[in-house]
């Protein structure tokens, strides 16, 4: 309700001091029984009982008195109010109604079951509705009220029947045409007389494809049926239409005809054969009369319908009438000076009169009145809006040719208005009834009574002149299709009484009935079924299953139970006895209460009626044989509890406890006490009140509600007597091991093959600088295998010193091949071996390091993340991983990570393929926080100027090995890896280095998401707070990229393949390096990796625009200089049967194919190159290699992606062929880059003639062929779908047929 809604007066309409005043009732349906909750007005007067108001109430709603309640809704809360009494006979005004203002209500629920539908209720719209013919107008358009909203098709909307005792019919999306063209033959006694008197032979034909048998179910169904509109599927379904035909809006004529068309075909040899014909069909005379010596050609043509201009062509004014139409529609011409007609009799061109004469009407008559016109100015479809009348009654005997002494006086008794435009609009039906002479509009599912007033609307116009541009400001819902009915009292029927219907229509009666009250009895079933979320936590399974809980409300609680029991499949778990259902808050993951001793209570009163939605769901809860179900009560609130083991540095599974916001956290300690036998004198709670908000709940008088207590609430609990209590909590040991808690992952890291693996667990973190004396109570000391006890600290110290000598080594020698890497094995295997002792010995199997790890600088912090997916997942190594330490750019030491805490967006996910291509004129230039590098657009993983410095944090970091899965690969290894998610990529990669057994600059990290696909990442001053937990991670041996350095997929070029692109191995190409160079690089790759010999000068490297060949790059072309190069770049490699003719940038390479249309073949690809891009040097070069004469090239540039390819039933008349220009670069070629494809023909071959049969076998292999390589078949798709019956009753889709 608008603010204020309930102070606005009301006009009066009160004349003198005598009348009585009235009451202004707005009602609001608040309640759950129909899909659109009704908004009403009743006015009734002051004196009007209260009984009544409710009887009003129901009549106008349809429900049944008694079942519902009326409270009042002036600005308070609807339960806040008790119910008006439905029995009072109190006055409106004796009951606080106030005369002259707006008295607002609320239709509600009555003991909290839904109100009744009332089976055979006037419905309220109707009486609203009863003189509107249009289309439904707004909400808050005049003449309306909230009842409609648009066209608001639900389901309770139909239930019940009109007013006018005449169905609807349900727009299924765009179909109102259709209703409204079945609707007037519904209308026609004649049609649907003798639709009934056919009969369908089940033996003969499928009910569901019988257009005929439709037809008549659905005129039983609109004479028989309670419902307010029926459904036309079933007929559109017979049409062979899909539901994509529903969203499919055609013209109502061309329907008419295309329906009739159908049914005659189906009428064939039967009593209804020449039904159509008799009644719609008219004869005319189209002649042609010499004008010299009155010779007159002819010939007879027959018509269903009469087509009439609106406005003629060339004309500033609209005819005005019908009858105008009609006269200008035989209104012969002249032909004369270029027009004259060639008279047989006088041999030789003469002027003459042409013209149309009717010869017979039929019984109906059809117009159709040209609304739809073309503008040539605009050159767009427009609509004619102008206003052209039509009478009641029409004598056509004025416009006949023949002598006729039978009346010809038509009656109208059927208008099709269309409201809309051109683009699109809606269709309704104006139509009288032969046995009320009454007209109503058939408007979809609404039906309503209309007057001859409302039909003189649909002539359309303005009320000013008949201008050239009234057209646009009139009206744009007018008549559009007219039917007449001669007048003849012999011919003229009445519509079949059910006595007089044929057998067959009696049992199709009967069997619609019991369908209807079957789905009736189903929708009360429906009406009255409780559908609320069910939760289960499975005994077995243990993961939390949903499903939907559809119960009856009259079942009881227990008989609710059982029936979860079966929905949730646990019957060979857990007995029935051991089950519950309690109310649940799945959003908080909290039980609301519990049902006990309400076992036989119905569901309807404990779930608060039948709802569309709840406002929370069930739970189905389960308890051991030997344990007892607790009891929960309203009001308490669920506390799970995790119990932490300083010493242990773990943190327990949660149990659930329950407690009251008014317990103060002195008693709550009691309360856990209890439960967990841990002494209430040195508990500390900890609550944690979202991610990272840590509350110690140290004052012992504050209420749970005080301290920010919920429903559902998560807490921390510990009892030690350490001196960690003494400490300010930030700064506890619990505090970091909470800390740690709350931001610990498990990922699964699946390490390459050959990789050390893990031996055994391993667990590293990291304290706050400083802080080390706190730390000394909690390391836990390892065991040698000699019984000596060796410090945390010294091991790890140990360790650390390995990998600073090995990084140290690394930077003064270089890369040395083989020998690096032994270095680099023996190292680590060094680094390794006290825990291998240990491992040996047996006597513990895990290792906890401590170890200060410095911090980068985060200036250059970004994230991207590259995919690889694409590229031969399946091998632990990528194609330039096979020189991991042998590489010339790998000189990397150990890079320093930088673990502060950087708030990360939640978009990584978003950004994970990044393709940064820049130009020269960004070199140098310091970017912003969406681009990818500093510099110049370099991929690098490292960065050269990284210091350690800033605070160091709390890291942890915890591996152990995980079984395999299978189809990972023999000699791959799993890990499971506990770390804080705050930890960077460089720090990570540096924990994983024993496993791995490379150094972090020699592995890559792939992440990997649903469907297998994967991203690498390769950002190092990125933490890890995008992962979550049980992510997947691949590991990749592959040296890092350094600065100005970019991973490029290379792909090998086959152009007279079947598949031309075919993936070869991944290279790096720096900044700086020349084409020649890289080519130097990738021959040896490609001979080991792909077993390609090639000479540095029998192969080049190309642009790859997706499938496409581009520029080729010469050798001195410099990347980064002459060629733009990005993240994730790929180029074609092109092996050359002949030494590299392309020796300049002002060349231009083209693939040439020829075309022979007597053999319907294409030649294979041949390449030329070209000096210029000139069209006559390419004629030339066509004539050189194929033999043509120069004369007889013609030539065509190929469309879409390369190949270029498509049929050969096309080639020779789609093509653009001998484009008349000079050069390739200009429109229609615009041939400026290498790569693009000529076809070209010799102009004198003729096309080969194909048989029928040819043609379609050909058409087969074609469209087969076309399909397997991805290519369409045509170019030229429909952009409108014409309107079709399919006879077979499915339409044909195949690409045979349009």
């Amino acid at each position: 309700m608008v603010p204020g809604e309930e102070n606005q007066l009301v006009p009066k309409e009160i004349e003198n001091a005598a009348e009585e005043p009235r009451v202004l009732c707005i009602i609001q349906d608040t309640t759950n029984s129909k899909t659109v909750n009704e908004r009403i007005t009743l006015n009734l007067p002051a004196s009007t009982p209260l009984r009544k108001l409710f009887e009003d109430v129901a009549n106008k709603v349809g429900y049944v008195n008694g079942t519902f309640d009326l409270v009042w809704g002036n600005g308070i809360n609807a339960t806040d109010m008790p119910p008006l009494d439905h029995t009072s006979e109190k006055s409106l005004l004796d009951t606080n109604f106030e005369p002259g203002k707006k008295n607002f209500l609320h239709l509600t629920d009555k003991d909290g079951e839904q109100p009744q539908i009332a089976e055979d209720t006037i419905a309220a719209d109707d009486s609203v509705q009863d003189r509107f013919i249009g289309p439904l107008p707004r909400e808050g358009s005049v003449g309306s009220t909230n009842d409609y909203v648009g066209q608001s098709y639900s389901y309770s909307s139909i239930l019940n029947k009109s007013e006018t005792g005449y169905v609807g019919l349900v727009n299924q999306a765009m179909t109102c045409y259709l209703n409204s063209l079945l609707q007037t033959l519904f209308m026609t006694p004649e049609f649907r007389n003798a639709l009934y008197k056919w009969e369908f032979e089940e033996s003969e034909e499928d009910p569901v494809t019988s257009i005929p048998y439709q037809l008549q179910r659905l005129f039983v169904l609109l004479q028989t049926s309670k419902k307010r509109a029926i459904e036309t599927t079933d007929v559109t379904r017979s049409f062979g239409w899909d539901s994509s035909e529903a969203w499919q809006q055609h013209d109502v004529q061309e329907l008419c005809r295309v329906m009739f068309d159908a049914l005659e075909q189906k009428w064939k040899q039967t009593e209804q054969a020449d039904l159509i014909n008799e009644l719609y069909q008219g004869k005319l005379k189209d002649y042609v009369r010499c004008l010299e010596c009155g010779y007159e050609g002819w010939r007879i043509d027959t018509y269903l319908d009469i087509p009439l201009v609106i406005r003629p062509y060339g004309a500033s004014q609209a005819f005005a009438s019908v009858e105008e139409a009609l006269q200008a529609f035989i209104q012969p011409e002249i032909l004369d000076g270029p027009n004259q007609y060639f008279c047989e009799q006088c041999k030789k061109k003469c002027d003459a009169r042409k013209g149309l004469r009717f010869l017979h009407f039929p019984y109906l008559l059809t117009l159709q009145l040209k609304r739809f016109d073309f503008d040539y100015t605009t050159m767009h479809r427009i609509k004619l809006n102008d206003r052209m009348t039509f009478p009641e009654e029409l004598d056509m005997s004025t416009f006949i040719d023949v002598e006729d002494e039978n009346s010809l006086l038509y009656e109208l008794f059927s208008v099709m208005v269309h409201s809309g435009s051109a683009a699109g609009g809606h269709y309704y039906a104006c139509i009288k009834s032969f046995s009320d002479e009454q007209w109503y509009s058939f408007n979809d599912q609404h039906v309503s009574r209309i007057t001859q007033e409302d039909i003189k609307k649909t002539h359309g116009g303005s009320s000013g002149s008949r201008g050239y541009y009234s057209s646009a400001f009139a009206s744009s819902t007018n008549a559009y299709m007219l039917i007449y009915r001669l007048k003849d009292p012999s011919r003229n029927a009445k519509f079949l009484e059910v006595k007089d219907y044929p057998e067959h229509i009696k049992n199709l009666v009967r069997k619609e009935k019991e369908l209807e009250e079957q789905e009736k009895k189903q929708r009360e079933i429906e009406r009255n079924t409780c559908k609320i979320k069910l939760f289960c936590m499975h005994p077995v399974k243990q993961v939390m299953m949903e499903n939907k809980l559809e119960v009856h409300k009259d079942k009881t609680l227990k008989e609710a139970v059982e029936i979860a029991y079966k929905v949730m499949d646990l019957e060979e778990a857990i007995p029935l006895d051991c089950c519950r259902l309690v109310k649940y808050d799945e959003f908080h993951d909290y039980l609301e209460r519990s049902y006990e001793g309400e076992e036989d209570t119905p569901m309807g009163l404990l779930l608060g009626g039948v709802k569309s939605t709840y406002m929370f769901d069930l739970l189905l809860e389960i308890k051991k044989p030997d344990q007892v179900f607790q009891s929960y009560k309203p009001g308490e609130v669920m506390v799970k509890v995790h119990v932490v083991d300083i010493k242990a540095e773990s943190v327990a599974p949660p149990f659930s406890v329950r407690a009251y916001l008014n317990q103060t956290v002195a008693e709550f300690k009691q309360l856990i006490s209890k439960t967990i036998q841990l002494p209430a004198e040195t508990m500390r709670i900890v609550l944690e009140r979202c991610y990272n908000d840590l509350r110690l709940l140290n004052v012992p008088s504050k209420t749970l509600k005080a301290e920010g207590f919920f429903r559902s609430n998560k807490v921390f609990v510990e009892s030690s007597e350490s001196l960690d209590h003494q400490m300010a909590f930030t700064d506890s040991h619990l505090w970091k091991l909470l800390d740690r808690h709350a931001n610990t992952i498990r990922l699964f890291v699946l390490l390459p093959e050959q990789s050390p693996g893990s031996h055994s667990k391993r667990t590293v973190y990291q304290k706050a600088g400083g802080d080390s004396g706190n730390m000394d109570d909690a390391c836990e000391r390892v065991k040698g295998p000699l019984g000596s006890l060796k410090s945390v600290e010294a091991i790890l110290e140990e360790s650390t010193e390995k990998l600073k000598s090995l990084s140290l080594r690394q930077q003064q020698d270089g890369d040395n091949g083989d020998s690096s890497k032994s270095t680099e094995t023996s190292d680590f295997e060094n680094i390794e071996s006290p825990l291998n002792e240990r491992d040996s010995s047996g006597s513990v199997d895990t290792r906890e390091l401590e170890q200060q790890i410095p911090t980068s600088d985060p200036e250059n912090f970004q994230s991207e993340e590259r995919s690889d997916s694409d590229v031969n997942n399946d091998r632990s190594t990528s194609s330039v991983d096979s020189d991991i330490l042998s590489s010339s750019h790998s000189s990397d030491t150990l890079c320093n990570a930088d673990s502060a805490p950087i708030p990360l967006a939640n978009g990584l996910d978003s950004h994970s393929i990044t393709s940064s291509r820049r130009s020269k004129a960004n070199e140098g230039k310091k970017e912003t926080w969406d681009t990818a590098e500093e510099d110049s657009g370099t991929d690098s993983e490292y960065d050269e100027s990284g210091k350690s410095r800033g605070e160091t944090q709390y890291i942890y970091f915890k591996a152990e090995s995980y079984p395999a899965d299978e189809g990972s690969g023999e000699g791959h290894k799993w890990l499971m890896v506990h770390v804080d998610k705050r930890i960077t990529l460089a720090t990570f990669k540096q924990q994983l280095e024993p496993f791995v057994g490379a150094l972090s600059s020699h592995f890559k990290v792939f992440r990997v998401y649903a469907s297998n696909q994967e991203f690498e990442s390769i950002r190092l001053n990125e933490t890890l707070s995008s992962f979550s937990d049980d992510n997947k991670i691949t590991i990749r041996l592959g040296r890092a990229l350094k600065k100005g350095e970019y991973r490029v997929k290379v792909y090998q070029l086959l152009v007279n393949e079947q598949e031309p692109c075919r993936f070869l191995l991944d290279a790096v190409f720096a900044k700086g390096m020349t084409v020649r160079q890289s080519k130097e690089e990738l021959i040896p790759q490609l001979r080991e990796q792909c077993g390609l010999e090639v000479s540095i000068d029998r192969f080049r490297l190309r642009k790859k625009t997706w499938k496409n060949p581009g520029t080729v790059f010469l050798d001195y072309h410099v990347y980064e200089e002459d060629i733009n190069i990005s993240s994730n770049w790929e180029v074609f490699l092109e092996v050359l049967d002949e030494v590299e003719r392309m020796k300049s940038m002002s060349q231009l390479a083209v693939l040439a194919r020829r075309w022979r249309p007597t053999e319907l073949i294409l030649d294979p690809f041949q390449e030329i190159v070209l000096e210029s891009s000139s069209v006559d040097e390419l004629r030339e070069k066509l004539c050189e290699i194929s033999g043509i004469p120069l004369e007889d090239v013609e030539f065509a540039k190929g469309r879409g992606t390369f190949p270029c390819d498509m049929s050969v039933l096309e080639i020779h008349q789609d093509l653009d062929w001998n484009p008349k220009v000079s050069t390739l670069n200009v429109w229609p070629l615009y041939i400026c880059d290498d790569g693009a494809v000529i076809f070209y023909r010799d102009k004198t071959e003729e096309l080969l003639e194909l048989t029928d049969e040819q043609r379609n076998e050909l058409m087969k292999k074609e469209s087969s062929r076309l399909q397997k390589t991805g290519h369409r078949v045509t170019y030229s798709p429909r952009k409108e779908k014409a309107l079709k019956i399919y006879l077979d009753g499915s339409s044909n889709k195949d690409l045979t047929q349009d």
